[in-house]
């Protein structure tokens, strides 16, 4: 069985967000303090010239003692500015691994053994530690599952605001703390002057998420690594969280990839999704068309394994089997042992991506005929 979670309703507004938006902001645009990213418009003509990120064939491998294990294996995509890019699988697909690679978190003894990486024209997977310190926080931003996880309980949430923006950005106290006041109050903290000089344990899960929003936006970066931001959080949370991603994107052209196994903030929040199964990207595309006529047999068995509103089902598809382990890859196809539709080739030979309509997908009945 699978356990990527379904659609859920669609979000609901941000607590406040009517009196916010009817209210002046206390600055033009609190996130442009120092460069900023694309608008929206800027975005879309950037999108038609050059991705933001760009990875190429990305492989990340595990030596151990009894050989090397794959976990991420030629896996290609790039994201646009302002443009939000869904990743879903099944846990062990790969995702979170992927995420960590751009952002320069591999745990050793993990390493990139091919492909590269490159944000804004330039390559940063073989960047020295000092310099990808740099990249991370001021060009790269990172949302994770657990906000207290990402928030030290022994500092305020405004020290390690400021912190992070004096770091990155050449900013006086005075200057960092009033932008700290300004991201807090952009990402929906109530009262944020007073609420600066809190401490992590004295939000609720869903405003620590937001604290930890403001601090991956804090150095304005192009692009944001949100990695299960929702998972921890109960679905009414979870919709206002998604609603301040979506807005973001959309005010300050901020690029984000979205790593879930939730096929509900699939749905709502992202303009394309890549599904991901055993270390490779075997669908991608536009995320209507592959909510709504997926090509690939795996993410076509997602799908039917969700419930409908609108259709009457006795019985939901039910995928057999589990995602194969890192020593145990089939040959071929990775999906073939648990594909209702396997043939012959698919036993022996590995699939690229096909196009297939509007989308890719990694599976033989999609190949070109000869």
């Amino acid at each position: 069985m699978t356990d990527i979670v379904p659609p859920h309703p669609g979000p609901l507004p941000l607590s406040g967000e009517t009196e916010r938006s009817s209210a002046p902001s206390p600055h033009p645009n609190p996130l442009a303090a120092g460069e900023r990213g694309p608008s929206a418009g800027e975005a879309g003509e950037a999108s038609s010239t050059a991705p933001l990120l760009d990875v190429r064939h990305l492989r990340i491998e595990f030596p151990t003692r009894r050989g090397v294990l794959t976990a991420v294996d030629d896996v290609s995509f790039a994201i646009a500015p302002g443009e939000v890019l869904g990743v879903v699988g099944e846990s062990g697909a790969g995702k979170s691994l992927t995420g960590a690679a751009i952002i320069g978190l591999l745990e050793p003894p993990g390493r990139i053994a091919g492909g590269e990486i490159v944000l804004d024209g330039a390559r940063i997977d073989h960047l020295p530690h000092d310099q990808m310190r740099r990249v991370r926080g001021r060009r790269i931003g990172a949302i994770f599952q657990d906000p207290l996880a990402s928030l030290d309980p022994l500092y305020s949430i405004g020290s390690q605001l400021i912190e992070t923006i004096r770091t990155h950005l050449p900013m006086s106290e005075a200057a960092a703390r009033t932008r700290a006041v300004e991201l807090l109050q952009e990402v929906g903290i109530p009262a944020a002057a007073r609420r600066i000089d809190h401490y992590p344990h004295q939000f609720s899960g869903g405003m620590r998420q937001r604290v930890v929003i403001a601090l991956a936006l804090a150095a304005n970066p192009r692009l944001i690594i949100a990695d299960e931001p929702t998972t921890a959080l109960d679905v009414s949370i979870q919709a206002q969280i998604i609603t301040l991603l979506r807005r973001l994107c959309r005010e300050y052209g901020t690029a984000v990839m979205l790593i879930t196994h939730d096929m509900g903030v699939i749905a709502e929040t992202a303009d394309r999704v890549a599904v991901m199964y055993a270390g490779r990207i075997v669908e991608i595309g536009p995320v209507a068309d592959v909510i709504r006529a997926p090509k690939h047999p795996y993410t076509i068995g997602l799908m039917g394994s969700i419930p409908s509103v609108t259709t009457d089902r006795e019985r939901l598809v039910q995928i057999d089997g589990s995602m194969p382990r890192l020593t145990a890859i089939p040959s071929g196809c990775p999906f073939h042992p648990r594909c209702n539709r396997v043939f012959d080739r698919c036993l022996h030979e590995r699939p690229e991506l096909f196009e297939a309509g509007t989308s890719r997908a990694a599976c033989w009945l999609h190949a070109p005929l000869p």
